[in-house]
């Protein structure tokens, strides 16, 4: 990528961007040239008269096995040019000629010289025809690694406003599956809070995305025909698969193959293998969960390195902390699950929520 004069006074900005778009696993900044050892030599040395050091290492790679040189005799030939051009630029300069002395250090330099010798190249310089470069640098930048955005397909996370759902959906955004955030709610029975921490937290994550959609469903309707109707110890599970299945709709609409949780296997009485297979089977999506396996302090690292956990650590009332039970199920059965279900009119108040649904474009 050649940047413009405004893109070189935004490089900062640049880098900053470049680090958050998955599939990248490291970009530098580069000086290109010709494929032509008496030129890559001089700009070698033009790149490391920019930088303080004592020691420095030539490194080269070649994916154009055609040029004439090895990789080992570029670094030999380079590295001679760099010391005798500096031995010359000390003698002309009388002053501080001990302390600009410098010499090879293959182990551990001061600075690294990279250089590669690619193959042919179309369009770069907007000409029709190929041109032959050598690219030379000093850092290489840590990308995000993963999968670029999209081509792995959507799917609808469902997030709480806590700690995990975030991190889980960050973690599927990284292998190139585009999401559809979803942000069950109680509102107007508890304040907006919950809300608020749901869009800043989708447009936390939007960075790595580039463009979200959110979908804020009311909950609260469905949640008193459970209350109402249902026994208190499997409130949870049913609230959880209520869920599954007005985001199995969303999915439906938004064409997505899967569902995305932050549920993490003992971390809260519903999230059994037991229970966990009981909410599985209210869908017929695939429901992700990146974060079975996570230990808490562990994802709590990642929500603090991906800008989440300052966001979800803001108090709120979570829809589904309401009218929780002193002793929820922790092995539920599925037959007793789906006998109490029946009661529910839970398709009727399902579609009812969907109607009223606020979607919102990040």
């Amino acid at each position: 990528i050649r940047l413009t004069e405004e893109g070189k006074r935004k490089k900062e900005d640049i880098f900053r961007a470049l680090k958050n778009v998955f599939g990248i696993a490291n970009f530098a900044p580069a000086l290109s040239c010709e494929q032509n050892i008496e030129v890559i030599r001089e700009k070698a040395f033009e790149l490391l008269k920019t930088k303080k050091f004592k020691t420095f290492k030539i490194f080269t790679q070649r994916s154009k096995k055609e040029f004439p040189l090895s990789s080992r005799e570029v670094n030999e030939r380079v590295g001679e040019y760099i010391l005798k051009k500096s031995k010359i630029k000390n003698q002309k300069s009388k002053i501080q000629t001990k302390k600009r002395k410098i010499k090879v250090d293959l182990e551990k330099p001061d600075v690294t010289c990279f250089i590669e010798i690619v193959d042919p190249i179309r369009n770069l310089s907007g000409s029709n025809g190929a041109r032959k470069y050598a690219f030379l640098y000093l850092e290489k930048f840590q990308g995000p690694g993963g999968l670029p955005v999209s081509t792995g397909g959507k799917a609808v996370a469902l997030i709480s406003g806590g700690i995990d759902s975030p991190v889980a959906a960050y973690f599927v955004i990284k292998r190139g599956v585009k999401i559809i955030f979803l942000h069950f709610h109680a509102y107007p029975y508890t304040k907006k809070a919950s809300i608020e921490k749901a869009r800043k937290i989708a447009q936390v994550l939007t960075k790595y995305q580039f463009e979200s959609r959110l979908y804020l469903v009311p909950f609260a309707d469905l949640q008193k025909e459970i209350v109402l109707k249902a026994p208190a110890k499997l409130r949870m599970l049913l609230y959880r698969r209520a869920m599954a299945k007005i985001a199995e709709k969303i999915a439906k609409k938004e064409k997505a193959q899967a569902l995305v949780t932050g549920e993490n296997i003992g971390q809260v009485a519903s999230q059994t293998l037991e229970n966990i297979k009981v909410i599985d089977e209210a869908v017929k999506l695939p429901i992700f969960r990146p974060l079975l396996g996570f230990d808490k302090e562990e994802i709590i690292q990642k929500a603090k390195e991906i800008g989440t956990f300052d966001i979800s650590i803001l108090p709120h009332e979570d829809c589904c902390s309401r009218f929780l039970p002193k002793h929820p199920e922790t092995r539920a059965k599925l037959t007793a699950v789906k006998k109490a279900e029946e009661k529910i009119s839970l398709d009727e108040l399902s579609n009812q929520a969907l109607a009223k649904a606020q979607i919102e474009q990040i």
